[in-house]
């Protein structure tokens, strides 16, 4: 049995190691110039959020319908809709919706995930055969049709958007959880601490948890982009979030009639969508690439 000076001079060394692992791994991703843009694109879409009334030159909901389906001008920017709505401070607004669901979801999924997937692995047997029956029995429907399901039966507001997207997308990372964990659970360490008669919560908090962040974080950005993706699908097809809140969706589906004579106005919420789920994919491609162990030295 290790005596506890052995053992603490071992956490040091793990501790060390372990500082020196992000920062290569902070060194790989900055050097990453793809990584970096959709890094700086995501924090000024967050900073535009947060700011949103000092930012946008009108409110969501201000109509004028005698400058209504105006193409760009000096006014409006990127012109109006059918209201007379500024369509710049609508996709401004709308950065709040999107990036709200994506933070709660993925926050939601990523705890479900974490749980489930390290109780399947640590203890396998029985707890491990619920679970993974469970996560079978939910990738045995398309996600996105379950959600618009749920939302269905569910009715349409924001809480059951939370709902609906957490509920499809925690098997995912309970999948990826359980395999680290089966690989890390008969590691030296993990050894080691079971041989000074820690328990298993203190096993997997202190021990097995932090050795899960990298694809933890790694799984969870990547997430984030089929979560806003599927929130702004809800909203286009009515079952999302419901107006007057400027959803990228609810704006695409509200500006599609006019793609004839306006060509201009439904492409901006179109592009904003498309280039924050680029830059989340991107990031996560990033953070994948640089958090690899198999890409040291």
């Amino acid at each position: 049995m290790l005596t506890t000076t052995a053992l603490s001079n071992e956490d040091r060394k793990i501790e060390e190691e372990g500082r020196t692992l992000w920062q290569d791994a902070w060194r790989r991703l900055v050097h990453n110039p793809t990584a970096v843009i959709s890094g700086l694109f995501i924090i000024l879409l967050i900073v535009v959020a947060i700011f949103a009334p000092f930012i946008a030159p009108y409110t969501y909901y201000d109509q004028d319908i005698s400058h209504a389906r105006e193409n760009p001008n000096e006014r409006h920017p990127l012109g109006t809709d059918e209201l007379g709505r500024d369509i710049l401070s609508r996709i401004i607004y709308g950065a709040r919706i999107s990036l709200s669901v994506a933070t709660v979801v993925i926050s939601i999924e990523t705890f479900l995930g974490v749980l489930l997937g390290m109780l399947a692995g640590y203890y396998q047997g029985t707890a491990d055969m619920i679970i993974m029956r469970l996560t079978d029995i939910m990738f045995s429907f398309p996600s996105l049709l379950l959600a618009i399901l749920i939302m269905g039966i569910l009715g349409s507001n924001i809480f059951n958007i939370f709902f609906a997207l957490s509920l499809v997308g925690w098997p995912g990372m309970a999948r990826i959880v359980r395999g680290q964990v089966l690989s890390l659970k008969g590691q030296d360490f993990v050894e080691a601490a079971r041989a000074t008669g820690a328990t298993d919560l203190k096993i997997m908090v202190s021990h097995i948890l932090p050795n899960l962040l990298s694809p933890v974080i790694v799984t969870a950005t990547m997430h984030v982009a089929g979560i806003i993706l599927s929130e702004a699908t809800l909203s286009f097809l009515g079952i999302g979030v419901q107006p007057p809140f400027p959803s990228w969706g609810i704006m695409v589906n509200e500006l599609s009639p006019l793609l004839r004579s306006y060509p201009m106005l439904p492409l901006f919420p179109g592009i904003v969508l498309a280039l924050t789920v680029l830059a989340f994919n991107f990031l996560g491609d990033g953070l994948r690439d640089a958090l690899d162990p198999r890409l040291k030295g």
